[in-house]
């Protein structure tokens, strides 16, 4: 089966294959996918192969184009030269979280070395294209001969093909030493779907380890959701997020590691936002500073909302500080402040009423306020949110957030009105 997959992905790359995938509507494929398979075999150009090519042919195609189509969150129009298997774009890296990583590899590996990057578990090869793309000779390597077969026509519908190679290879095989630096994303899914234990990482994470400190500077990507007590204590730890959203968690070794001067291994948050019709992403990255744990106060003005990478690399000390805040709860990342400080680093909501959590008092103060759109927040809050929704039955015109949290012992709810970005000075 593996042998028909491949050879279909072939016929794919030849003018016959090219040309059916580009006459091909992705939304069609999606909505009647044996519509879809019944138009492309009757298609005049695959008259001339054997029965059993074509069939794996229209097959290939009708992947594609699906794959395609839902690739386009990650890869934006690139998406539409690219190839994909499922699990390999399940697993592919964004394109603005691979550029930034490449960059940063770029700015630390020396141009004229004679060595290339080796990227270890290239899968698909997003991050072999962004590495190549930062200027870096790059050589990817993965188990799967498909795999391998669809990194390679990336490289080449990327035009990377003077950088960039890819070979097929047990990567617990090479020698890390032969680069002049290491990437590796081990494959965190599996039969069964996707795998949140590193442990059960292919290859196994003492094995990706072993790799990253085996080369002269290194980077292994991992699930944002890693325990903290996984992570080795001479690796640098960025938790990447994108649009509010955490991705990923990317462990750097060696000549990559970040220099810190606060206790414990250095930690960063970077937040990148992406903008319609802006040049590039805003990427903006917090590193810690060793600062003690933040102030505690009830709740002020203004209430921050950290973004998720900032929690995640326990870097609410410093995001608090950013905003001259403190937390509403020493162990909620709630940051409570009097001053209006536009940053990247943190939402921000102007606080309109306190009161505890009360089913009736809520539903009376939203009343009240004429409120039909209801957003609910919940950190520290054992209430069922949907629940509440139907409970709340809102109607009107005005839009406010409820924040269910704790404070001490006691379940809160915070009425509040959310901060335009453009409100406020800048800061963070």
């Amino acid at each position: 089966m593996t042998n028909r997959r491949i050879t279909g992905f072939q016929e794919l790359l030849t003018p016959v294959g090219r040309r059916l995938l580009e006459g091909l509507d992705a939304a069609e494929a999606d909505a009647d996918p044996l519509k879809a398979a019944t138009r492309l075999r009757r298609d005049p150009a695959l008259a001339g192969l054997p029965a059993e090519t074509a069939a794996d042919l229209v097959n290939a195609a009708l992947t594609q184009a699906r794959l395609r189509r839902r690739a386009r969150e990650k890869f934006g129009p690139l998406a539409d030269r690219l190839f994909f298997t499922p699990d390999g774009l399940e697993q592919a890296t964004r394109s603005p979280v691979a550029t930034h990583r490449a960059r940063r590899l770029a700015e630390r590996v020396a141009p004229d070395s004679a060595a290339p990057v080796g990227d270890l578990c290239c899968g698909i090869g997003a991050d072999l294209i962004a590495l190549a793309g930062a200027g870096l000779a790059v050589e990817g390597v993965d188990l799967d001969p498909l795999t391998v077969a669809v990194a390679g026509a990336n490289i080449e519908a990327a035009g990377l093909s003077a950088l960039a190679r890819v070979r097929e290879g047990d990567v617990a095989s090479t020698r890390p030493g032969d680069y002049s630096a290491v990437f590796c994303d081990p494959a965190r899914r599996g039969r069964r779907g996707r795998i949140f234990d590193p442990r059960a990482y292919s290859p196994s994470w003492d094995t990706v380890l072993g790799l990253a400190r085996s080369a002269p500077a290194a980077c292994v990507k991992a699930a944002p959701g890693i325990p903290h007590e996984l992570i080795p204590d001479d690796a640098s730890t960025e938790w990447i997020s994108v649009d509010w959203e955490v991705k990923e968690a990317a462990l750097w070794f060696g000549a990559l590691s970040d220099e810190s001067a606060a206790p414990g291994p250095a930690r960063r948050a970077t937040l990148i936002r992406t903008r319609t019709g802006a040049p590039g992403p805003e990427v903006t990255t917090l590193a810690g500073r060793g600062l003690g744990a933040p102030p505690v106060s009830a709740p002020l003005r203004y209430l921050y909302e950290p973004d998720g990478a900032v929690i995640r690399s326990h870097l609410v000390a410093e995001a608090a500080d950013a905003v001259d805040g403190a937390l509403i709860d020493p162990a909620i990342a709630y940051i409570t402040s009097d001053s209006l400080v536009r940053t990247p680093l943190c939402r921000a909501y102007e606080v309109t009423e306190v009161m505890p959590f009360s089913l009736k008092r809520l539903r009376a103060a939203l009343r009240e306020r004429r409120a039909g759109r209801v957003t609910i927040k919940k950190r520290g809050s054992a209430v069922d949110v949907d629940k509440l929704r139907r409970d709340l039955r809102p109607s009107g015109p005005e839009a406010v957030v409820v924040v269910l949290t704790r404070i001490g012992d006691r379940p809160f709810c915070l009425l509040c009105d959310e901060v335009s970005a453009a409100d406020g000075p800048s800061g963070g």
